[in-house]
């Protein structure tokens, strides 16, 4: 596996301070992959905390939530606590960890968020804080999905507050279920 660090952020206070947390959005898509492999290298390398975010709703099944089908009359929902689209999110991430780099970090100070709500806006609303990473992934070629449904790194590169590392597959070829090759593009700081 091929990967470049994040260069560092300059400002007008010039470089930014030391990565502290890399926060990493999570799913199962070649895409998500790579950027779980490039988030694991990278607070690896810094001695930083690892921040794995797989948000989750509603009517969602890729986002850890369930879509009810055929419902003749659908239910109104007064009162919704999550627990199992949380936990499901949880082993989705796991999950994604073994594909992506062959095991779930126990080398690292991670933590598993699992916020309810769009993903994009839950990762920009978590990479707040000084010396934190934002590691997302991206496709080429994927106008048409991202024209219907937007774009989770679009939007994470355009409104947060902090240096946002978009990683590609190189090659989605896996050998023994593990992605191996990613590139990471580069990275862009949105100065608040």
């Amino acid at each position: 596996m091929t990967t470049t660090p994040a260069p560092p952020a300059v400002g007008a206070a010039g470089p930014s301070p030391r990565i502290t947390r890399v926060i990493v959005g999570s799913d199962d898509t070649a895409a998500g992959l790579a950027a779980l492999a490039a988030a694991t290298d990278l607070a690896a390398s810094n001695h930083a905390e690892l921040v794995a975010v797989r948000s989750w709703a509603l009517g969602l099944p890729r986002h850890g939530g369930r879509r009810m089908r055929h419902l003749t009359h659908p239910h109104v929902i007064l009162s919704f606590s999550g627990t199992e689209e949380r936990a499901a999110a949880r082993v989705l991430t796991r999950n994604a960890f073994l594909a992506a780099v062959g095991r779930v970090p126990a080398d690292l100070r991670l933590t598993i968020e699992t916020p309810e709500g769009d993903p994009a806006l839950a990762l920009v609303g978590l990479a707040t804080r000084a010396g934190d990473v934002l590691v997302v992934g991206t496709c080429s070629g994927a106008w048409a999905r991202h024209l219907i449904h937007g774009s989770v790194s679009r939007y994470c590169a355009r409104h947060a507050h902090c240096p946002v590392v978009l990683a590609e597959p190189e090659r989605a070829a896996a050998l023994h279920g593990r992605l191996h090759r990613h590139r990471v593009l580069g990275a862009r700081t949105r100065q608040p």
